[in-house]
């Protein structure tokens, strides 16, 4: 094994590993966008009703704001520390660690997460196909899913990416090719009028609904900016980066108007309102009520979306984990990479066995499907917050290391549009009845606001004894490597770094 070295011979992660098309496709599973198509956006129904698709594009307008101030500080940082040398940068290395400690804390949670989908929704299929199957045996697909990301993720980048390119692509063709039938299908039905108030939910009138809906729709775009992670694998990751960050956002965002489009006008926009994730009124029942075996292909794409959402979640959480670990801000074993492969092989290591003790653990204890949603609320509340933090970031980067490079509309206002846009959605996540719309969460369920406050106390004591001892440690959070690196290798063309 190989560790990562400060000094000149770094043998860290491997350089120029992916390009763009890899890279964007690391946001874009990590998005899910099937998952979020069958089960994230019909949440939102209860309240924007056959409006919805207005909600999703309020929500893609809110994401593209902070996806926005992603890739403007990816362009200055490039470095596997992402959000948090951001936040470090931006804010300051205290701030920064916090992010950190945070953030691996969440993606480490992303693969069990989907490792309960998978094995709840193969179960729960294949008992509703051959009644001979039990219906609670959910596990072997979960210890399937861990051995597929687990190969992937020693393998290295390459392997990982090229997994997310073609799981990405799957999924994606599958909805699309669902919302075409679904939009001809709907004929005479077709109308611009669910992009208005006209449609809401009966008690969530004009544009009270559709706001609120759109906060839940806001939990589908979690994850675009996970090519930030892959800052010192990808070519030229000051440009290669910003661009995956974006055009994930708008495309998979495009993709979730144009598919709530289609399954709104043909559900029938006024009765939409009853639409979920499960049942006759579904995307499942719709498409075996009226396509036969299209269901097999809307099933086939989430179980598709659960595996590339896990496979992201992983490559995110180890880079991350790898960030720091070298520095010396998280254990230094996380930053031992694989001589061949280039992988940080022991935080996939270390993040397969929490995602097997996640999973296993929690889906015995409370069920599959209750477990699955006590990880997601924790997953989404602290992601939320991440964003806030990147958002306020971006802006003090840009006035306190950039002034000369300062834009009053991408560096102050987007970032405070973005917070406006993310409050209400982390306040919905948490449970906190601040709006109306907002619902008390019940046990287990709402055991995740004490998690995730015990997990940040426990952070800050971390910080506090490195403020103490190791005060250069907490300094090192805002270190950028790559650019590091761009200095002491000498440019092929002879042209100057990008």
């Amino acid at each position: 094994m190989v560790t990562d070295r400060q000094d000149g011979g770094e043998a860290g992660l491997r350089r120029d590993a992916v390009g763009v098309r890899e890279v964007l496709f690391q946001s874009i599973t990590a998005m899910a966008p099937g998952a979020a198509v069958v089960a994230s956006i019909p949440g939102g129904a209860a309240f924007a009703g056959g409006s919805l698709p207005l909600s999703v594009l309020v929500a893609l307008i809110g994401c593209l704001l902070t996806a926005s101030c992603v890739g403007e500080l990816a362009r200055h940082l490039p470095d596997a520390g992402s959000v948090a040398t951001y936040s470090a940068q931006g804010l300051h290395p205290a701030v920064g660690f916090l992010v950190a400690w945070a953030y691996v804390f969440v993606e480490a949670l992303v693969a069990p997460l989907l490792l309960l989908q998978l094995g709840f929704t193969m179960a729960g299929s294949l008992h509703g196909q051959w009644a001979g199957y039990p219906a609670q045996l959910w596990w072997p697909w979960a210890l399937a899913g861990v051995a597929v990301i687990t190969v992937a993720g020693v393998y290295g980048i390459r392997v990982a990416a090229r997994l997310g390119t073609a799981l990405g692509l799957f999924e994606i063709a599958v909805f699309l090719l669902l919302a075409v039938l679904l939009t001809v299908r709907a004929g005479a039905h077709n109308t611009w009028s669910v992009f208005t108030t006209a449609h809401t939910a009966p008690g969530f009138s004009g544009a009270g609904g559709v706001l609120a809906g759109s906060v839940y729709c806001i939990l589908a775009f979690a994850g675009f900016e996970s090519a930030a992670p892959l800052a010192e694998e990808a070519h030229r990751p000051r440009h290669t980066v910003r661009l995956a960050v974006l055009f994930a956002a708008l495309g998979v965002g495009g993709i979730y108007v144009f598919t709530t489009y289609a399954m709104a006008v043909f559900y029938g926009p006024d009765r939409f309102a009853s639409f979920g994730a499960e049942g006759a009124a579904s995307w499942g029942g719709v498409a075996r009520a009226s396509f036969g075996l299209m269901w097999v292909l809307v099933f086939l794409a989430v179980v598709n979306s659960c595996v590339g959402n896990a496979n992201a979640g992983v490559t995110t959480a180890t880079r991350t984990a790898f960030a720091f670990g070298r520095i010396g801000a998280l254990p230094r074993a996380l930053a031992v990479v694989h001589p061949r492969h280039r992988s940080p092989v022991v935080a996939v290591g270390a993040q397969c066995a929490v995602a097997l003790a996640v999973s296993l653990g929690l889906g015995f204890g409370y069920g599959p499907t209750t477990a699955f949603y006590l990880v997601a609320t924790i997953i989404v509340t602290v992601v939320i917050g991440v964003y806030i933090v990147v958002n306020l970031a971006c802006a003090g980067f840009f006035l306190r290391r950039r002034r000369a490079q300062f834009r009053l509309v991408p560096h102050l206002l987007f970032p405070v549009l973005g917070i406006a846009a993310f409050v209400p959605a982390l306040l919905t996540a948490a449970g906190l009845p601040v709006f109306r719309f907002v619902a008390k969460l019940a046990a287990p369920v709402s055991y995740a606001g004490a998690v995730v406050g015990v997990w940040m106390l426990l952070g800050t004591g971390v910080l506090l004894v490195l403020w103490r001892r190791h005060p250069r440690r907490l300094a090192l959070v805002g270190r950028v490597h790559a650019q590091d690196e761009e200095q002491r290798t000498p440019h092929r063309s002879g042209a100057a770094p990008e």
